[in-house]
């Protein structure tokens, strides 16, 4: 429409029914839209959840006494938390003198990145901090989109 005075953006806004609403207030002259401004809060909202959750890295804790239905639940939430795109933090914790048995977990960790690596890649391998094993698994990303 080019430059109206406020007063007539105004009115043009209200015989349509709609609002008038503030696109970039720092412009000079000010730039505003006539839109119906439930809509136009509702496409925003809609166009953040879109937005990549790369920034969250989810954490997953197992034990090496995780029974097998419980690792399989718990594969299975990483594997979800992969497809909407967040980095995983598996952790193995150690309880009392379950230390010793480093290798059960290195082997669990293993176990992990295997049934998980069709979705991600290991971006960090096993490291020991404390009483805890963990591994970093990232998604793949899937920009190609070919069948």
């Amino acid at each position: 429409m080019g430059v109206v005075p406020r007063e007539k953006a105004l009115a043009l806004a209200r015989e349509r029914g709609l609002d008038l609403v503030e696109v970039a207030p720092e412009a000079n002259p000010v730039v505003c839209k006539i839109v119906d401004f439930g809509k136009y809060r509702y496409q925003l909202q809609k166009r953040e959840k879109k937005q990549p959750k790369a920034g969250k890295v989810k954490e997953v804790k197992f034990t090496i006494q995780t029974g097998e239905h419980d690792f399989r639940t718990k594969v299975q939430r990483i594997r979800e938390f992969l497809e909407e795109g967040m980095k995983v933090r598996a952790v193995v914790f150690f309880k009392g003198r379950q230390i010793i048995h480093m290798e059960k977990g290195k082997e669990l960790l293993a176990r992990v990145a295997e049934l998980t690596q069709d979705l991600a890649k290991v971006e960090q391998d096993a490291t020991e901090r404390g009483r805890n094993l963990e591994i970093v698994l990232a998604p793949i990303s899937r920009k190609g989109g070919g069948s």
